[in-house]
């Protein structure tokens, strides 16, 4: 067990009592994936870095390519941010040039956000540099593991009826 974890794991509450060994809280799934996921984002702003861009401004760029021209309120949903935050990271991928922002035909009050070459040609250079600090995230997995905690957590994060 990775330190830290069992303070979460098997422990005794003075409301609930002891626990058998190896019974588990039920925050302990949640707390699992807050710490996988701090250390994702931290070997993956590694590889940003040297990019100059942030993982908040890479989420966005992945939207973008994923979906193409897409509004901020759609943007802000896809990435879990807020309209402030979307409204902030897009500033920042403009002063860059990594995006732009384009008027919605038909509705004045709507932008766009839409990814530039420039933004696409840094979106390529971050996949090249994430690939070998990815390798590293994994490197405790055994052959097979990788593809299926992927396909579980895509599975838990987007249930096919769409509740959690």
């Amino acid at each position: 067990m990775k330190p830290g974890l069992s303070i979460f794991l098997a422990e005794s509450s003075p409301r609930v009592g002891p626990r058998a060994p190896g019974s588990a809280s039920p925050f302990a799934l949640s707390l699992l994936l807050r710490q996988a996921h701090w250390s994702a984002a931290g070997v993956m702003e590694e590889a940003l870095r040297p990019l100059g861009i942030e993982l908040r401004h890479f989420a966005v760029l992945i939207v973008l390519v994923d979906r193409g021209p897409t509004v901020q309120r759609d943007l802000a949903a896809a990435t879990g941010s807020d309209k402030a935050g979307i409204m902030r990271v897009v500033d920042d991928l403009e002063r860059k040039g990594l995006a732009v922002r384009k008027s919605v035909p038909g509705d004045r009050r709507v932008r766009a956000v839409e990814i530039t070459p420039q933004g696409l040609e840094l979106f390529d250079a971050a996949h090249a540099a994430a690939e070998p600090l990815a390798e590293r995230l994994v490197a405790e997995l055994g052959p097979g593991e990788p593809e299926r905690l992927t396909d579980l957590l895509t599975r838990f994060a987007h249930p096919a009826g769409g509740q959690v």
